[in-house]
């Protein structure tokens, strides 16, 4: 992320109400979003896990699938089991190429014959290259939808802060809900915290926004808390820690493979990469993503250097930082398979020195959602 200096870059709705309320702003997949505001990132952090931060995400790629044919279509690209999606539900699913890497990871969401698909914003072109790629026929439909905005409301308040605005009552975690606004809610996000991910008309977002920031335990939270309460949750960013070239038994995030979709399963593969993917749940793969507490103050970046004792590289980390709510360095790296399942003691090497890290199981930090 660097600072702005083009015109070029794209802007949310919101982006007026960032900038009075301080926001720095920098450049974030071809967007200029708000990476902090006044109180720094560690306070909006722990203003996340105490009450309600709201961040902006319209920069990530909302596309609408519709029709008879929507759920057949969509499970023929992903590795979701859409055929047993109960309406108002939503999924975490993944886009693989045919080598078994990932072009995106995705959140698809059911209502009715319609699926809601929310990608990375860095991915989006990608997204649509393979959309493209594999055109569904005739009983399906596929558009993006750049007239909407995406906000999410995150933290143990809520569900208080959002209540007066449309009926919550018995929503639990990933259920999705419509309001007469024309506002679509789930109860998700990327934080660990309980929370929603509302998807609103690009004319409506700015004032629907000014009367959430109305309430006394609503912040705007940047891009830069967002990151370090992603990174306590255990989640991946891609990018980071999943890339085209990462399969996702080695990501660890093999449970998105749904059981349906598995060898046995009752609509086993279908998907691009999947004799990859499903061999690896056979035969796994060399490497594997794991959790890490460093020693010491320092927090540890991606791209340091996993060693053993020798010295002899074993790993790499993909993401690292400063946790706020424990207050020490946590970090994800992808190590030797054989290494983890020795017990090896692992070591970063930093500055001439190793720092010697245990394995964490992840999350850092336990989820709180509404189950």
């Amino acid at each position: 992320m660097d600072t702005p200096n083009t015109a070029a870059l794209r802007r949310t709705p919101f982006h007026p109400l960032h900038l009075a309320a301080g926001a720095k702003m920098v450049a974030f997949a071809g967007w200029d979003m708000p990476i902090q505001y006044a109180p720094g990132i560690l306070q909006e952090h722990l203003h996340t896990r105490a009450h309600a931060g709201l961040f902006d995400v319209s920069h990530m790629g909302q596309i609408e699938v519709s029709g008879p044919g929507a759920c057949a279509w969509l499970e023929s690209l992903t590795t979701a089991d859409l055929v047993a999606l109960p309406d108002g539900r939503q999924t975490y699913s993944l886009l693989p190429n045919t080598a078994g890497g990932l072009i995106d990871d995705l959140m698809i969401q059911r209502l009715g014959d319609t699926f809601h698909v929310v990608c990375n914003a860095s991915r989006l072109d990608d997204v649509l290259a393979q959309f493209d790629a594999h055109a569904p026929g005739n009983d399906c439909t596929w558009r993006l939808r750049d007239d909407r905005v995406l906000l999410a409301l995150q933290g143990p308040d809520a569900e208080a802060v959002l209540q007066p605005y449309g009926d919550l009552t018995g929503m639990r975690f990933l259920d999705v809900r419509e309001f007469n606004d024309g506002a679509r809610v789930s109860r998700s996000g990327y934080t660990g915290e309980d929370g929603f991910e509302i998807s609103l008309p690009a004319e409506t977002g700015p004032v629907f926004a000014e009367r959430l920031l109305e309430h006394p335990h609503v912040r705007w939270i940047g891009l830069g808390a967002r990151d370090t309460l992603r990174l306590e949750a255990g989640m991946c960013l891609y990018g980071n820690d999943i890339d085209a070239t990462t399969t996702p038994v080695s990501a660890a995030i093999g449970w998105a493979v749904a059981p349906a979709r598995r060898a046995g399963g009752v609509r086993a593969g279908g998907f691009p990469g999947a004799a990859v993917i499903l061999g690896e749940f056979a035969a796994p793969p060399a490497r594997v993503r794991v959790g890490l507490l460093p020693e010491g103050r320092a927090p540890q970046r991606a791209g340091a250097v996993v060693v053993d004792a020798d010295g002899r590289q074993i790993g790499v980390i993909s993401s690292g930082n400063h946790s706020p709510t424990l207050g020490r360095p946590i970090a994800m790296a992808y190590i030797e398979r054989a290494a983890k399942l020795a017990g090896t003691p692992l070591f970063i090497e930093s500055r001439g020195q190793k720092v010697p890290a245990a394995p964490s199981p992840m999350p850092f930090v336990p989820n709180r959602y509404r189950r």
